[in-house]
C-alpha cells in the first residue's frame, strides 16, 4: 500500500472553494481598486475561479475541459495589475480563506500560494 497525501480539494471540499470565491467576491465588487477590472456581471468570472481553483487544488479538471490552459499570466495581461492592485486581490482572498474558516494545513498552503501567484501576475511596475 502506497502512501498518497490528500490533495486540498480532498480535504476542504467543492462547497469550501464555492464559498472562498462567493466571499472573494463580495469584497472585489465593493473594492474601488479592482472593480474597474472586472465586468458589470461577476457571475462569469466567480465561475471561472471557481472552476480554476477546484481543479488546481486537487479536484476535477473542468477548468481545463472547458477552456484549456490557465496561462495565468496571458489571461491577466490585459489588466494593468500594480503592487497596490496586487495587495488588494490578495487581503480579499486571504480573508475570504479566514471567513470560510479552513483549517491547516490548506489553510496555509492556499495563502502561501495565493501571496506568490498574485506577486507573479503583477504585469506594471512604477
Amino acid at each position: 500500500m502506497s502512501y498518497r497525501p490528500q490533495s486540498i480539494y480532498e480535504i476542504i471540499g467543492a462547497d469550501a472553494i464555492h464559498s472562498l470565491t462567493d466571499a472573494f467576491y463580495a469584497a472585489v465588487e465593493k473594492d474601488p481598486v479592482l472593480r474597474c477590472m472586472y465586468p458589470d456581471d461577476l457571475a462569469e468570472p466567480r465561475r471561472h475561479l471557481q472552476l480554476f481553483l477546484v481543479q488546481f487544488f486537487g479536484g476535477p479538471r473542468d477548468y481545463s475541459a472547458e477552456r484549456g490552459h490557465p496561462r495565468l499570466r496571458m489571461r491577466h495581461f490585459p489588466f494593468a495589475i500594480d503592487q497596490q492592485a496586487r495587495d488588494h486581490w490578495l487581503r480579499h482572498m486571504l480573508a475570504a480563506i479566514d471567513s470560510v474558516d479552513i483549517g491547516e494545513p490548506a489553510r496555509s498552503q492556499m495563502r502561501e500560494y495565493f501571496d506568490r501567484s498574485s506577486e507573479f501576475l503583477i504585469n506594471r511596475r512604477d
